[in-house]
């Protein structure tokens, strides 16, 4: 079994991670958190999932061993495969997918792609209780973070990019971030930067 890749990262999309290591470059699936998280690094360690069948081997990697348990929670809960897990990791941070379990919030849960109320409310059924037991700090996931003067330019970027046919959450965490690093960002340039993001 593989715990992690220590090793030189030859190559980065969104969501994939070509590390070598003495030799060998692993492809290895990602979410947009650890993307961030690697972005113009050299030398990289990816926390490893692997998942094993007939018709496939693939490595799931990711910047934080958090992030990897909260992965490996998702996929236990029926009808949840690695890459919805992966969209729902990308979606949101490990902080905050910690505290909407926590809380029962399956509102917002529901805006992620491909996570219906029912599976919502299954994940926080089945993961309630053994969320406390990884020791992750939680946050609620909230647009104060960003100063009160980019509201408008933030609603009118997100309501663009729902249009445009993203979800809401991820559309959002990738305003939120554009307008963190870019505060007098227009709204024309929050949307390609995001449109690039997502």
């Amino acid at each position: 079994m593989i715990e992690y890749l220590k090793g030189t990262l030859t190559d980065l999309f969104p969501a994939l991670a070509v590390v070598e290591c003495h030799g060998v470059g692993y492809g290895v699936n990602i979410t947009l958190n650890t993307f961030s998280a690697i972005q113009g690094k050299q030398e990289v360690k990816l926390w490893i999932s692997e998942s094993i069948r007939e018709d496939a081997y693939q490595l799931w990697g990711f910047s934080t061993r958090a992030e990897r348990e909260l992965f490996l929670l998702l996929t236990s809960v029926s009808g949840i495969g690695a890459s919805i897990a992966r969209v729902i990791l990308s979606s949101l941070t490990v902080q905050e997918l910690a505290g909407i379990i926590s809380e029962g919030n399956d509102k917002i849960l529901k805006t992620v792609k491909g996570v219906g109320p029912k599976m919502a409310q299954r994940i926080i059924v089945e993961l309630h209780d053994k969320i406390g037991s990884l020791g992750i700090e939680t946050a609620s996931p909230a647009a104060a973070q960003v100063p009160a003067v980019n509201k408008e330019v933030m609603d009118e970027a997100v309501a663009a990019l729902s249009m445009l046919g993203f979800s809401p959450a991820p559309a959002h965490k990738a305003v939120q971030k554009i307008l963190q690093d870019e505060p007098e960002a227009p709204v024309e340039r929050v949307i390609k930067l995001a449109l690039k993001m997502l």
